[in-house]
């Protein structure tokens, strides 16, 4: 659904800006023309073009109205793309098993989870610029494309047996060459380029999203969280303990240099190893596990969808 709607929405840019470079003219190729013209005729002074108000007028309400009709053509392409009204049944079934309770603005890209576990107070937050940071850019599908050009013409001057473009190794013969297989005839989990990008059950993998964790305890302070969710699983790359709940998130800029004069603590992956795991029980004790690993890039994915359409309809409507 992601990369769908990201490649819809990168098509038509990166279409117009390869036609754009297309049909722009060389100018170099108009210079002699005017080299050859009579001195008398450079002379001559050009007249002024004169335009009336209401071409001007006119011509800008033609590109209002162009604007207005690309604008709702979106907004129907987002709302053919997106899911049904109700939520997908991971999200559903999260919300309502879960301890978590999730606050989520309507124009704001944050979201949060809370809970409380015995005396302590979790916050839990991750945003939706995560999976806009995530997507690929015109740059890299320009390179792409270019890339597939440059294997076209390798691909055809190879030698030396099987053409081995978009073929796959599969290891030597016995006279000494290598044993290929068409790409397409092997599936994606096999391909050994692609581990990274497809999970046990061949489906593409999901974006890595950033979330913050905070656990308060009255009188003892907090413990500071940094974490990426993905694939189901919580990467723990920062922890971090202040001795007051108001240093771990500060609020003003006194408070932010106390918590940089503070040691809290070496970076996760320099731990004892045994000790990374007992941290790891720790959070999944407080519900900070695979479910929750799942639940968070569908949750951004199913935002930021509603936010687009919103933004969408937010300017359309300062258009009109």
């Amino acid at each position: 659904m992601l990369a769908l709607r990201n490649l819809a929405r990168s098509a038509p840019r990166s279409a117009a800006r390869l036609s754009t470079k297309a049909i722009r003219p060389q100018l170099s190729l108009f210079r002699p023309v005017a080299a050859l013209q009579p001195s008398w005729a450079q002379s001559v002074p050009r007249l002024a073009a004169s335009f009336h108000l209401s071409a001007v007028r006119r011509q800008e309400s033609d590109v209002k109205e162009e604007l207005v009709a690309k604008l709702q053509n979106e907004i129907t392409m987002e709302e053919d793309m997106k899911e049904d009204e109700d939520l997908s049944a991971n999200i559903k079934e999260y919300l309502e098993n879960s301890p978590y309770e999730i606050e989520d603005k309507p124009g704001h890209q944050e979201v949060i989870l809370t809970r409380t576990f015995g005396d302590e107070k979790i916050r839990i937050t991750f945003t939706t610029a995560d999976l806009n940071s995530n997507a690929p850019s015109e740059e890299m599908t320009d390179s792409a494309m270019y890339d597939n050009d440059v294997d076209d013409v390798i691909g055809d001057t190879q030698s030396g047996g099987a053409n081995t473009k978009g073929a796959i190794n599969q290891g030597k013969t016995q006279d000494g060459n290598i044993r290929v297989a068409p790409e397409d005839q092997i599936a994606p989990a096999d391909r050994e380029e692609l581990d990274d990008e497809y999970d046990e059950g061949g489906q593409q993998q999901g974006f890595p999203a950033h979330a913050t964790i905070r656990i308060e305890r009255p009188g003892k302070g907090a413990l500071a969280i940094e974490a990426t969710a993905q694939d189901g699983d919580f990467l723990i790359e920062d922890l971090w303990y202040f001795p007051s709940s108001d240093l771990a998130d500060p609020a003003t800029a006194e408070k932010d240099w106390q918590r940089r004069t503070l040691y809290t603590g070496p970076p996760f992956s320099n731990l004892d190893e045994d000790l990374q795991i007992l941290l790891e029980k720790y959070l999944e004790e407080r519900g900070i596990n695979t479910r929750m690993a799942l639940f968070i890039p569908d949750y951004i994915d199913h935002k930021e969808q509603k936010e687009y359409i919103r933004w969408l309809n937010n300017v359309k409507g300062f258009v009109e």
